[in-house]
């Protein structure tokens, strides 16, 4: 049975799925963490429960891409290395090159390379996975699928900013967004759950992780989303800060003596959001229980984070139908959609208490909302791999 491999690279982590094709069983998924750094560990977990997980120096993403490929023989996922038929790639900025996912030659991934300043903690550690399994394995198709090509539907009333258009002329300065492998599943598998053909949808799918954005789905397509040029924008995230006021950042940088912007950009990436206001953690599990123990900065991170994706919602409202929760806050987490919803009632939307209770790919709306209220786990590696399937042309 042949394989089907989606990678999803960072600066310092792997992640991996590996699906049986055509059944699109995954039969094994793992990742390298902290690469370059002490304390690195591989690990393996099969579709039987089993798990193998070895700390181990990894200095660089190739050796982990070798170590994935010693393991999977060595543990009887696959018998020879042919087995695997073709290899997707999550890349987050496909600028206004790539308005779809692509299959990599050299010129290509050259192109990716190229496009690493609107991406700088991603792009050039997926070119760089992209690369080494190209020399791995030669001779196997590489896939690249892109985080923004999602949102080449955008209207340039939604993607430009008010700078001088010759910005946009010569650099390509606009809105790109981010999540788009993800928002799209999300919106194809909230169809087939209303039994309902997605150009004729309109929906708001909140993506809320570590990362998170809020996305406007009109006729199926991206009509708006809350990140921008970069990642960092849109509503308050785990460790970043979204939307702000630039001049806030040159005010703080005078008074803090920074002097080097890539600092700040780095406090606003990494120091910044629900860590940056609560002064303790960027996970909202750890908010969720700090401000129920009456921690006042714990509060006010929560509120801050439910409050962004109200202002999102509400002005995207107008023109959308449902709402679907996904990602790790927005999957796991009732209290937040809970929140999010109340604050909505205003607009005719109503929850589900029980249903929104038990977490899981469901319709959580109640019988009188306005509009549909859904959580639909997310699944970018299967989008991942079904583009490998379709653009390098592999047969059952």
């Amino acid at each position: 049975m042949k394989k089907i491999l989606a990678i999803n690279s960072g600066s310092s982590s792997f992640k991996y799925k590996l699906f049986n094709y055509p059944s699109e069983e995954v039969v094994a998924q793992g990742q390298a963490q902290r690469i370059g750094l002490a304390g690195a560990t591989f690990s393996l977990k099969l579709s039987d429960g089993s798990k193998y997980e070895s700390e181990i120096k990894i200095p660089d993403h190739k050796t982990a891409i070798q170590l994935l490929l010693t393991w999977l023989p060595k543990y009887n996922v696959i018998n020879d290395l042919k087995e695997i038929a073709g290899i997707g790639h999550r890349v987050v900025a496909g600028g206004e090159i790539f308005s779809e996912s692509a299959l990599i030659d050299k010129e290509k991934l050259q192109q990716i390379y190229d496009l690493s300043d609107y991406a700088p903690l991603h792009n050039p550690y997926e070119a760089d996975g992209i690369r080494d399994f190209m020399q791995l394995l030669p001779g196997v198709p590489q896939v690249a699928v892109f985080d923004t090509s999602f949102h080449h539907t955008l209207d340039p009333v939604h993607y430009l900013y008010s700078l001088p258009y010759k910005y946009y002329e010569k650099y390509r300065a606009r809105k790109y967004g981010a999540h788009g492998t993800s928002v799209r599943y999300v919106s194809h598998r909230a169809a087939e759950l209303l039994n309902k053909p997605l150009n004729t949808l309109k929906m708001i799918v909140c993506h809320l992780g570590n990362g998170a954005s809020i996305t406007a789905i009109k006729d199926g397509k991206s009509y708006d989303t809350s990140m921008g040029f970069s990642p960092v924008a849109g509503i308050t995230m785990s460790t970043r800060s979204g939307d702000i006021d630039p001049s806030v950042l040159q005010y703080v940088m005078k008074k803090e003596n920074i002097s080097d912007f890539n600092k700040m950009i780095n406090i606003l990436n990494n120091k910044s959001g629900i860590l940056g206001i609560s002064d303790y953690s960027p996970d909202m599990r750890d908010i969720r229980k700090r401000a129920a123990a009456g921690d006042v900065k714990a509060k006010l991170a929560k509120d801050i984070f439910v409050n962004r994706i109200i202002k999102y919602i509400g002005s995207y409202y107008v023109d959308m139908g449902g709402l679907v929760f996904t990602a790790g806050i927005g999957e796991n987490e009732s209290l937040y959609r809970q929140a999010i919803v109340d604050k909505l009632s205003v607009l005719g939307l109503k929850i589900d208490e029980k249903a929104n209770s038990v977490n899981g790919e469901k319709v959580i709306s109640a019988v009188d909302s306005k509009a549909k209220i859904l959580i639909i786990p997310t699944n970018e590696e299967l989008v991942i791999a079904r583009d490998v399937v379709r653009l390098a042309k592999i047969n059952k």
